[in-house]
């Protein structure tokens, strides 16, 4: 345990939090990944699956911090598990919100060209993305963080004069 808190710079135990919620979000989606897959097998092979492809999205996972650990700016290395787990619970979360939100207004892809309707969905969920980025990024303590990659990301959408 004192390995595997030195090598992610845990010093405080409340900390161990990030991992531990990082690998069992990791072990759900490899099982609804297996599930989607293989409903029909039995439970073991499911079982079997889900553990391979845990096993593979923690190598992925161990592979892309890696890669981002040198142009984000943490303090701790713990901090980059919690910075993927907001990004990962803010894509699903604005997903969640835009289409019932689109729904609510009454545009649907019968009364709307397809078209249309895939814009309108991306815009009102690229809109929800942003608030629920920092909102998540402050529930899971780096506001910091989230809050100066949202304004590049408006930088980038050519909205910087309204910073």
């Amino acid at each position: 345990m004192e390995k595997f808190k030195l090598r992610w710079e845990i010093q405080k135990n409340w900390q161990l939090l990030f991992p531990i919620l990082g690998l069992l979000v990791t072990f759900y989606s490899a099982y609804r990944l297996s599930n989607r897959f293989a409903n029909e097998l039995h439970f073991s092979i499911q079982i079997v699956l889900t553990i391979i492809i845990s096993y593979a999205l923690v190598r992925f996972f161990l592979f892309l911090f890696t890669k981002v650990e040198k142009r984000w700016k943490v303090t701790y290395r713990w901090e980059m598990i919690a910075i993927f787990i907001v990004f990962a619970l803010t894509g699903s979360s604005s997903l969640f919100v835009g289409r019932p939100l689109m729904k609510w207004i009454g545009i649907t892809k019968e009364n709307l060209n397809i078209i249309v309707y895939w814009i309108l969905f991306i815009i009102i969920g690229l809109i929800f993305y942003q608030i629920l980025l920092v909102a998540f990024g402050w529930l899971f303590g780096q506001h910091k963080f989230f809050w100066e990659f949202e304004k590049k990301m408006i930088r980038r959408f050519g909205l910087g004069r309204f910073l």
